[in-house]
């Protein structure tokens, strides 16, 4: 137990909400007059990536046991190892996390930025591996650490005058703060079919990773219409990239039929457990975000959301200190699409919209692919005017959760180029593919590697398989060959690690089937 951690909590649960609820909205105000004045233009369109990963054994020692195959089982990474490997923590003990350096969104830049991370992360494996671990790149894990239950790693917790610390939680004050504030849910609980989970801290969401592809607007007043468009290409992106069926396999109901839950399971679980986790009846923290009309609304959304952890605020000479307490409310601003306004100085500053439905991808060239195909959608649709946009806000959210629902096999509404509405998958994706690779080409690229940074999602939708539908396929078979959740599921996360471990650098989901 850390008491000094408990005391910094304490500290953070001290500070006056209505005080800090005022900073943040006068801050919006410094924001705002900034906008007017360009500081936040670029002039140009600059990407950028967070991508998360989770650690695991690395299986060398793997014998046969009594109970059957080892390996893979989820491991906390040491804090020591991740400031080694430079990588960010996160908000469990096993996840580390990469951030990109913004890159323009030219031909180099793309090719800066899938270098950088095969790089940083070729030298992270190494690492790790000396220590027996793994990075893994998915949605869900689904083992538990050795001797341990998924259920006890994410429910341990001890109270330190009368705040609550989650065990297996990294030690940074605003995760802890966020179980003991007055708008977080008690207790936190997981929404799935045939799930039930509660725990007295926010470490159920640690279940999940993601990659968050960043795109910085060009000229910070079109950022509502940037905004717009990615809540349209939101569900039809999602569709192709979910990666998260099932949970490890002690939190499903005892007795609970296993054929029922590998057809009943959702393609994006990672979508229900963000929301469910974090979300009350007087704080709607995590959602798909309504439509923008102007700039200065996106500032006052971040404003005047639920203050959920309003923690001290220091201000020292940097350009966006001028407006910090905004920017650490935004730390709890979640939202599937979420606009970012930051910058050490005035050169740096910048407006930028996070994408954040894709869960972590099976391969590197897979994540890739859905940095430059966003990327290349906001190029085109933005120039070309696409009709998309005038797509019915309420249609887009449809879409979003049927495809965390259903992935490929549900049915998207999308607006052609000609502006005639289809579901035909074929026409649909057509259109969105063509345009990412427009945007692409209109950024610098030759065709052929536009067409290549798409070919791996292009895949998925000639083939019909996702990430998702490679394990619901996996456990299906073990399941109706008699075998129980506790076997199925373990064997398909090893498989998946397995496969990862041959072409998480340099092949693609693709070799997998």
């Amino acid at each position: 137990m850390d008491s000094d951690l408990a005391a910094q909590v304490r500290d953070v649960l001290d500070v006056d909400v209505s005080e800090f609820r005022a900073q943040a909205q006068a801050d919006a105000e410094v924001v705002k007059s900034e906008l007017r004045d360009g500081t936040f233009d670029n002039h140009r369109s600059i990407i950028g990536l967070e991508y998360e990963f989770y650690a695991v054994a690395d299986g060398r020692w793997r014998q046969e046991s009594e109970g059957g195959e080892t390996g893979a089982e989820l491991v906390r990474v040491p804090r020591r190892l991740l400031e080694l490997i430079r990588f960010e923590k996160e908000l469990g003990l096993h996840n580390a996390e990469m951030t990109t350096s913004p890159q323009p969104l030219n031909a180099d830049g793309l090719r800066a930025q899938a270098a950088g991370v095969r790089s940083h992360l070729s030298s992270a494996l190494q690492t790790t591996r000396i220590e027996g671990m793994r990075l893994v790149s998915d949605g869900i894990w689904t083992i538990p650490p050795s001797g341990e239950t998924a259920r006890g790693y994410l429910t341990d917790s001890v109270e330190d005058g009368g705040v609550r610390i989650a065990t297996n939680m990294t030690d940074a004050v605003r995760y802890h703060a966020m179980a003991n504030g007055p708008n977080t849910p008690t207790p936190f609980t997981v929404d799935a079919p045939h799930v039930t989970l509660e725990a007295d801290t926010v470490m159920p969401e640690s279940l999940i990773t993601s990659i968050q592809p960043h795109y910085q607007v060009p000229h910070a007043s079109d950022l509502p219409t940037y905004h717009n468009y990615a809540l349209r290409v939101a569900g039809p992106l999602l569709a192709l990239g979910v990666n998260s069926p099932f949970f490890p396999a002690d939190l499903y109901d005892d007795g609970v039929d296993p054929e029922a839950v590998v057809d009943d399971a959702r393609a994006e679980n990672r979508i229900h457990v963000f929301e469910s986790v974090l979300n009350n009846e007087n704080a709607r923290k995590v959602r798909f975000p309504e439509d923008l009309d102007t700039v200065e609304e996106a500032v006052d959304r971040v404003a005047n959301d639920p203050t959920v952890v309003p923690m001290p605020v220091e201000r020292g000479d940097r350009f966006d200190d001028q407006f910090a307490t905004l920017r650490r409310k935004h730390g709890t601003f979640w939202r599937w699409v979420r606009p970012v306004f930051d910058g050490a100085d005035r050169s740096s500053a910048n407006a930028r919209i996070e994408f954040r439905p894709i869960a972590a991808q099976p391969t590197v060239r897979d994540s890739m692919a859905f940095m430059a195909t966003f990327a290349g959608l906001m190029e085109s649709l933005h120039r070309n005017e696409h009709p998309v946009i005038g797509q019915d806000w309420g249609v887009a959210r449809e879409n979003f959760y049927a495809a965390a629902h259903g992935g490929l096999a549900t049915e998207q509404r999308w607006i052609t180029n000609s502006g005639e509405e289809t579901t035909d998958p074929e026409r649909l994706y057509d259109d969105i593919f063509s345009h990412a690779v427009d945007g692409l080409r209109s950024a610098g690229c030759t065709e052929a590697d536009a067409e290549s940074y798409v070919a791996p999602l292009k895949a998925r939708v000639e083939s019909g398989v996702t990430p998702a539908g490679w394990k619901r396929n996996r456990v299906r078979a073990r399941v109706e060959d008699g075998e129980s959740l506790e076997t199925a599921i373990p064997a398909m996360q090893r498989a998946y690690v397995d496969k990862q471990t041959e072409t998480l650098l340099d092949g693609t989901f693709t070799e997998w089937w």
